[in-house]
């Protein structure tokens, strides 16, 4: 069976519209592929997308973009997309750019992130999507880490950029930019080339992606996926979302992070149909929807934060009758989210489960639809094995007892998996252990096997659609003169699933004031990206600590829950972030 094959099963699995047959034979699909064997090589822009969507559909609609505050559109054909990457793969070739080199990509959501992603995996080059809310020394941290070859950026990143290159020495091969720029080439210069490109040849196993990702302690892990993981691991994912041809797909998410990779590339691309791009400033709600009506979004995936934005809004004034499926990643949605949706769209928000490492894991896919239970995140994939581990490392069998999601590799290693941790044998190595995955989340499952998510095992914070590692933000506080000692937990938030709130001891000679806390939130604006800053800070005499003198976050956190639970109110020296009309008004 030919690679392309495989894909066209998902295509025609998704269209299905009985469900019971439709969970039948994905079951036998994913049992084919966890067993079979990769072909060596696979390119999948050159195999997938050009010698079966382009050959196929080459006037469909591939993408399709939007600039909310301008009302600007441009949509392009399965034709037009693969010209317009042909034409900058061409243009990087030109400037010496070789199949293994990395391309650095710290763009906007315009149609340029989607062409420079297929040069990549048509040339054979390590994507390295970079967000755009990173501050200088992230940016400084990462060329040390994993010097560029190739950096895509827009023309207002460029001077921390040239800070960052002249401050660690790296050379990339081109610099582009959109826009223009004195020492930068333009992305104008791309046009000039030629529409058709010849794809490398990638083995299935060659390194085509690293992503930055949260750690509990040390800087961000640079986590590594390959030509197969995720082109082919995202079948999950498209069975999860059960996209078909024929949608048109949105997804909610910024091009610096896996998700945009997940759900506005591949899910979309990997069988053919539209994928949607908005482009803001500042997120608005209504206008946002408005988008989404204007564009005729069919299947549409957000975070947990956008959705309890989108069911306070007067929904009757957005005619959302195109859509057909919603989806939510991130944490679990509150039944009032999913019900008063459903009321004004007639779908329900089906709520998933993965990570950077990997693809769709855990979720409700669409043959769940009227089967769901509010608050658990489904099933296991049928991609992956997934397990519930207890602190021994012995498979959970009770339901209601907490446990480790883990996926064993015993019988098969899915697809979907990332490769490890670049350059960082010992990050991987304390992720891969006894034959199993550790994913780092706990989870349980009930007596009819739904699964419920219960949590991070390790101390990173999820607010919002973004992961926060508490080194970062501990960091940076212990720099400022006054702070001895930091210690950052993920607070319970209503809107945010959780916010980075900061325990604080400070250095002798200093007090709690009100003046102090300021200062010291004015010092994480100016050194953090905006979604890690502390939005409360409480100064202390003194952290929990284990004999050997480790934080013990876990408490810290533990305290916040109960808290949240009791309703008690603020404590002495503690500060929030929004009582600051100097912050505040700066946002």
């Amino acid at each position: 069976m030919g690679m392309r094959d495989l894909y066209r099963e998902v295509m025609a699995l998704n269209m299905m519209d009985d469900d019971d047959q439709k969970e039948s034979v994905a079951r036998a699909f994913f049992q084919k592929l966890n067993t079979m064997t990769l072909p060596e090589y696979f390119n999948w822009a050159g195999d997938i997308f050009d010698e079966l969507h382009v050959r196929e559909r080459a006037e469909k609609t591939a993408l399709l973009w939007m600039d909310i505050v301008t009302q600007r559109k441009k949509s392009y054909t399965y034709a037009e997309f693969a010209a317009n990457g042909n034409k900058c793969l061409n243009r990087l070739r030109k400037a010496g750019v070789e199949k293994g080199d990395n391309v650095y990509m710290m763009v906007p959501l315009v149609p340029e992130t989607w062409f420079g992603a297929y040069a990549c995996l048509k040339g054979g080059l390590v994507i390295v999507l970079t967000a755009t809310s990173l501050i200088m020394r992230e940016m400084q941290y990462r060329f040390e880490s994993y010097p560029p070859d190739v950096i895509l950026s827009d023309a207002a990143f460029t001077d921390m950029i040239d800070a960052a290159i002249a401050v660690t020495g790296v050379k990339p091969k081109i610099k582009l930019v959109l826009g223009r720029k004195e020492g930068w080439t333009s992305y104008e210069e791309v046009e000039e080339e030629a529409a058709v490109a010849e794809a490398a040849k990638t083995r299935f196993d060659d390194l085509l992606f690293c992503f930055f990702t949260s750690g509990t302690s040390g800087l961000p892990k640079k986590v590594g996926h390959s030509a197969t993981s995720y082109p082919v691991g995202h079948l999950s994912t498209d069975v999860m979302v059960g996209i078909r041809p024929d949608d048109i797909h949105h997804n909610l998410s910024a091009p610096g992070w896996a998700k945009w990779a997940w759900s506005s590339f591949f899910v979309p691309l990997n069988v053919g149909a539209t994928a949607t791009g908005f482009n803001f400033k500042v997120f608005d709600g209504p206008s946002y929807l408005d988008a989404v009506a204007t564009c005729g979004v069919t299947t549409f995936c957000a975070p947990p934060t956008a959705w309890r934005i989108f069911i306070n809004l007067d929904l009757t004034q957005h005619d959302l009758s195109s859509i057909r499926q919603s989806m939510s990643a991130g944490e679990p949605l509150n039944p009032e989210v999913i019900t008063r949706w459903k009321r004004y769209t007639g779908t329900e928000i089906r709520d998933y489960y993965g990570q950077t490492e990997s693809t769709a894991m855990i979720g409700n896919p669409p043959w769940m639809q009227g089967k769901m239970r509010i608050g658990s995140f489904g099933f296991p994939s049928f991609m992956y094995d997934i397990v519930l581990l207890d602190s021994s490392g012995s498979p959970v069998t009770t339901h209601g007892q907490t446990g480790h999601i883990a996926v064993r590799l015993d019988r098969w290693r899915p697809l979907g998996l990332f490769v490890g941790y670049i350059d960082d044998p010992e990050k991987t190595k304390g992720v891969f252990v006894d034959n199993y995955y550790y994913t780092g989340d706990r989870a349980a499952f009930d007596k009819d096997g739904y699964w419920w998510y219960v949590g991070r095992a390790d101390d990173v914070i999820r607010s919002s659609d973004y992961r926060i590692g508490p080194f970062d933000v501990e960091n940076v506080l212990v720099e400022h003169p006054a702070v001895g000692e930091a210690a950052v937990v993920g607070a319970p938030d209503p809107k945010r699933y959780q916010i980075v709130k900061a325990y604080i001891i400070l250095n002798k000679g200093y007090e709690p004031s009100w003046e102090l806390a300021l200062e010291v939130f004015r010092h994480t604006t100016e050194n953090l990206a905006r979604f890690k800053i502390p939005r409360i800070i409480e100064f202390v005499s003194e952290l929990p600590k284990t004999i050997s003198g480790k934080i013990r976050r876990v408490e810290l956190r533990e305290s916040e829950e109960s808290r949240r639970r009791t309703d008690e109110g603020p404590r002495n020296n503690e500060f929030f972030y929004w009582d600051f009309p100097e912050l505040v008004s700066r946002q």
